[in-house]
């Protein structure tokens, strides 16, 4: 009888075959509702490294950057108890944010499915599991070799702290802190000190303390563009689009220009722009959302259309293809494709110009 299990079950693994776990037979529905819950997580995943590492950390600690600008500091998921962020909670901050702090609510950015996908993910990953997500140095976010860089690593993870004396240092503890002062430091900031010392000068923040310093040009929000618009005003109604709530000033920004007469090509680099330009530069192009107005120099805004004027295509593809030395504004070429590149800078053209030819 053992020959004849052996047999069969060698069987099946030559056939590509699994024998099926316990108490869950692999039926189509099964094998389904499978497929659709690992698709659902991955949607998650893949929003929440977009639009919510920044503040709140690959790994959902909240140990970044952002963090040290803003009081109070962004939600440590890994911190929470199930019982303290229990799924309504995480769901309703995703989609109305959470008044006097920096989270901004996503019902206006985000579909319902991505809403529920990325709450889910939050709390299975980091409050459930306390898992550590996907790693931000990889080759897809531009970091080829990031294992060339690990005499630094120790600083940034704060297994040594910055202000440790030169003289009490190994020779590659030296050359590693000389490496993270001239690279890592940009957003790694300091990891972590023994001495404090004076507080750090601070600059641009992403949530600012006088919200009514916006009403002035969000009373109204910008005019909608062309037929739409027309029939509006046809009917006798307002050919505007009524700014946010007054707590959420960044909103507005994140609704993108209403377009007609575009290519196919202008229409994929729409898409490229959407789901990648617009993080920082905001999806109206004026780098005048939530993450735009954190980062100092600010994103260029690309609904000026004086400086737009100025601006050839080849400037733009430049820009994007390189970078700007200086800047937040990284270098794409290792992400994008030429023909993509291309189809942003028509994208731009059409949405923002005139830009010389």
């Amino acid at each position: 009888m053992r020959g004849i299990a052996h047999a069969a079950l060698a069987a099946m693994l030559l056939a590509g075959c699994q024998p099926p776990q316990q108490g869950i037979p692999r039926s189509p529905a099964n094998l389904y509702r499978a497929s659709a819950a690992t698709a659902d997580r991955e949607l998650g995943r893949k929003v929440y490294n977009f639009r919510c590492y920044y503040c709140h950390g690959y790994s959902g600690d909240a140990r970044t950057l952002a963090s040290t600008f803003l009081d109070p500091k962004p939600r440590d998921f890994t911190a929470g108890t199930p019982a303290e962020l229990p799924r309504a909670a995480i769901l309703a901050a995703v989609r109305n944010g959470r008044p006097a702090t920096a989270m901004k609510g996503f019902g206006n950015v985000l579909s319902a499915q991505e809403i529920e996908a990325v709450a889910n993910f939050v709390r299975d990953e980091f409050v459930l599991k306390k898992a550590r997500n996907t790693r931000y140095h990889t080759a897809a976010n531009g970091w080829p070799d990031h294992e060339r860089y690990r005499a630094a690593f120790p600083f940034a993870t704060g297994e040594i702290a910055l202000d440790t004396p030169w003289e009490q240092l190994t020779p590659p503890e030296v050359a590693g802190k000389r490496l993270y002062l001239s690279a890592c430091v940009t957003c790694h900031d300091r990891s972590r000190v023994r001495d404090e010392g004076a507080v750090w000068e601070l600059t641009a923040v992403s949530y600012p303390p006088n919200v009514d310093a916006c009403e002035g040009c969000h009373r109204y929000s910008r005019a909608l563009h062309g037929r739409e618009a027309v029939r509006r005003s046809a009917r006798g109604e307002d050919p505007y689009i009524y700014a946010p709530p007054r707590d959420d000033p960044f909103a507005v920004h994140d609704v993108a220009p209403r377009l007609e007469g575009m290519t196919a090509r202008e229409r994929g680099g729409e898409r490229l722009f959407q789901q990648n330009c617009a993080f920082c530069h905001a999806a109206d192009g004026s780098g005048k959302n939530w993450i735009g107005a954190f980062l100092e120099p600010h994103p260029r805004d690309l609904s000026d259309r004086r400086f737009m004027s100025r601006m050839s295509r080849e400037k733009l593809a430049a820009a994007i293809r390189d970078g700007l030395p200086g800047t937040s504004m990284p270098a794409w070429k290792s992400v994008l494709k030429k023909e993509d590149i291309e189809a942003v800078v028509a994208y731009l053209a059409h949405a923002f110009g005139p830009s010389a030819e």
